[in-house]
């Protein structure tokens, strides 16, 4: 599979606390991947600085994207980069959890099995509450969809323009990154799980909160029970 580009999605909200060193080191890192990449900044509803230090590199770097989302959420913020990546591999990740030498690893991955989906497994989260958290959804999503894989919602996830249907993600919310393994399993798209280590958050505010997960676990049930009546 000939790759020409190489499109990586990072949606931002509220960054402007650590957004130019991770941009200026993603830049860097990419300079020693052997494919050219493009970035798709995605501004996710950001009442910070984030968008103008965006537009600042975008000015200086024709592999730079912008889209300005008004409107909120993980899953809309990355659907409406899929919709602009031009890229034969294309990856979006979690600009403020995602270590630029941990993306880099990835991209090189993606290069190198270019024809599967390659996703993250955090094996370790930075405290007690998260890592229950992330238990639970882990194991309800397993056994509710049938998945074989962990780490539902680690990023970055990679996977080739030719698996389309991953280009058709639907879910706004922070769902998708369910959606997005329940459609690997269904159509059968090869997944290698890469152990990931890394627990730092460069900085801004998480959205995970006890009420955001308590959604997760309704949403991830409603999103069965969707997609089993339309199976009927």
């Amino acid at each position: 599979m000939k790759i020409d580009l190489f499109s990586i999605i990072l949606p931002i909200h509220n960054q402007a606390d650590h957004l130019e060193d991770l941009i200026r080191e993603y830049l860097l890192v990419t300079n020693e991947i052997p494919v050219q990449c493009e970035f798709i900044l995605v501004i996710n509803n950001c009442s910070d600085q984030s968008l103008e230090i965006c537009q600042k590199f975008a000015a200086q770097d024709k592999r730079i994207v912008i889209i300005n989302s008004a409107e909120g959420g993980w899953g809309l913020a990355v659907r409406l980069g899929l919709a602009k990546a031009r890229g034969s591999l294309i990856c979006f990740t979690n600009s403020a959890r995602t270590q630029p030498q941990d993306l880099q690893l990835f991209l090189l991955y993606g290069i190198t099995n270019p024809t599967v989906v390659i996703k993250a497994n955090r094996r370790f989260r930075d405290n007690w509450a998260r890592r229950l958290g992330s238990l639970i959804y882990n194991l309800e999503t397993r056994m509710l969809f049938d998945l074989p894989y962990w780490d539902i919602n680690g990023t970055p996830k990679i996977f080739p323009r030719t698996f389309e249907k991953l280009l058709q993600l639907k879910e706004n919310g922070d769902l998708i990154d369910a959606e997005f393994n329940i459609i690997c399993r269904t159509q059968a798209y090869p997944v290698l799980e890469v152990p990931l280590v890394s627990v730092t958050r460069r900085g801004g505010k998480s959205t995970t909160n006890l009420g955001s997960a308590v959604k997760m676990y309704l949403g991830a049930f409603l999103l069965w029970q969707r997609i089993r009546k339309g199976n009927k």
